[in-house]
């Protein structure tokens, strides 16, 4: 038998034992799972339509998956793209930088083959990286930087029976593009388990072209007698189109609206992608050891402003969903209001694994956010665009601060525009005339194109007179 000093010491020891047992351990790194959508406005969510209430738009609009990840993590009710275009923001997600300094200012330019991005750092420090799906970096072709493996398809695919490239080798496929990805990305997850993974899934929806044709038939008919309420600022054309027509609106009264019904039967099948994503997390065990984030490479237009598509730098454009689920260090539940952006992605993920963020990355990391801190936080951020050929949308730069917003357009001070967000969200009162209002946010402009290094790229296309080119494009289409 012990003496009684002996048995008395005896739980001491053992405490001590699995103490140093335990900082013997290793601490697994988190997995990175980052997917995106094509086109999904901020407010293309369920819970955020329901947040709305009144002045919800689709308020018939389900997305039970985006919902859960909301319910688990944070929902950022103001995150932003910095460049609202497909290319340019996939860059500035990978590389954390602004499209004036990352070498993608527009649809047509390949991502750099050496640039540095959180997929290259992570992968040097051990994570095994891929992306899956939508690349759209032009015609770009091969496998994708950055990554150990990838299986994507050139330019926009198709939405059925897509070649995918796997590491770069064309590979037919059978199915709707979206579930074929998402089988990539499933079976990605089951053979690297074991160790850290970070991987980027791009989903194709809901960019055009949609309708029942490129939708599976589980969706064609979903949401079917869906109308669409309607906002004041469909007729408030933008700036730059004065004569653009509210489009596909009728009054009075809400309608039946089959474009937007087809948008959001798109959304609708990310959203069950995103569901068996989450759900293998669930089944291998890994859900809280993996950081999931949902977002979109940018918001769009619905007719607000006269307006389809995306580009310029009014909210529906601007504005893009933003979920971040990671169990072991976010609590539940939370809607934070501070404003972040897609350059903030990289820096990130990066300070999560355990890597130091370069210098060169201008965003900022979440995660003093995200663990509530309460840290000083951005009070204003730059957004930019840069004309192309074939599109009406002029080069414009302008700065968003918390409640206010000023764009202006190269070439044409007249079309400068200065609004109140806090009393005027749809933008829909220019208050360039209000000097006060206009001093101000012209120097906090000034401010961010210095702390940015805010330069035109080389190289991009030049407007010349957008009147001009509008009226012969015009005439040509009525030759056709």
């Amino acid at each position: 038998m012990h003496p009684p000093r002996v048995l008395a010491v005896l739980p001491l020891l053992l405490l001590a034992l699995l103490a140093r047992l335990d900082a013997a351990t290793p601490v697994r790194k988190p997995n990175f799972l980052f997917i995106y959508s094509d086109d999904q406005r901020w407010d293309a969510m369920g819970v955020v339509q329901r947040e709305q209430g009144d002045r919800a738009r689709w308020p018939w609009f389900q997305s039970p998956h985006l919902d859960r990840l909301a319910a688990e993590g944070v929902r950022f009710r103001n995150a932003f793209v910095t460049l609202s275009l497909c290319a340019p923001s996939r860059a500035a997600f990978l590389t954390g930088r602004y499209n004036h300094a990352n070498g993608v200012a527009n649809n047509h330019t390949p991502f750099p083959l050496d640039s540095v991005t959180h997929a290259s750092l992570l992968r040097t420090a051990g994570y095994t990286t891929a992306y899956i799906g939508k690349w759209h970096h032009g015609s770009q072709s091969g496998q994708r930087p950055g990554f150990d493996y990838s299986a994507s398809f050139v330019g926009q695919g198709k939405y059925f029976d897509c070649p995918v490239e796997i590491n770069g080798v064309s590979t037919p496929t059978k199915g709707w593009i979206d579930d074929v990805d998402t089988d990539f990305a499933i079976n990605f997850i089951k053979q690297n388990q074991a160790r850290p993974f970070s991987m980027v899934v791009g989903f194709k929806s809901p960019h055009g072209p949609r309708g029942g044709a490129n939708l599976p038939e589980r969706l064609r008919t979903k949401f079917a007698g869906g109308t669409t309420r309607p906002v004041p600022n469909l007729t408030t054309p933008a700036i730059y189109r004065p004569g653009a027509a509210a489009a596909g609106q009728a009054a009075p009264g809400p309608p039946v609206v089959e474009a937007h019904l087809d948008y959001f039967r798109h959304v609708a099948g990310a959203d069950e992608n995103l569901g068996r994503l989450l759900q293998t997390l669930d089944d291998l065990g890994l859900t809280d050891d993996t950081v999931v984030i949902y977002s979109s490479d940018n918001g769009y237009y619905l007719g607000e402003h006269g307006l389809g598509d995306k580009r310029s730098l009014y909210e529906e454009s601007l504005r893009v969903p933003l979920l971040v689920r990671y169990p072991r260090l976010v609590a539940k539940g939370q809607t934070l209001d501070e404003m972040v952006l897609n350059i903030d992605l990289a820096p990130t993920l990066l300070e999560l694994g355990g890597v130091p963020v370069p210098r060169a990355m201008q965003g900022m990391s979440w995660v003093p956010l995200l663990t509530g801190k309460n840290p000083p936080w951005r009070q204003s951020f730059l957004a930019e665009y840069f004309y192309e050929n074939n599109f009406e949308t002029p080069t414009m730069l302008g700065v968003r601060t918390a409640n206010a917003k000023i764009i202006q357009y190269p070439g044409h001070p007249e079309w400068t525009e200065v609004f109140d967000l806090a009393i005027d969200s749809y933008e829909m009162k220019n208050l360039a005339a209000d000097p006060a209002r206009r001093v101000q946010l012209t120097a906090e402009l000034a401010a961010q194109i210095k702390a940015t290094g805010y330069v035109v790229p080389p190289g991009m296309d030049q407007p010349g007179d957008l009147s001009a080119k509008a009226a012969k494009k015009k005439a040509k289409a009525k030759q056709e």
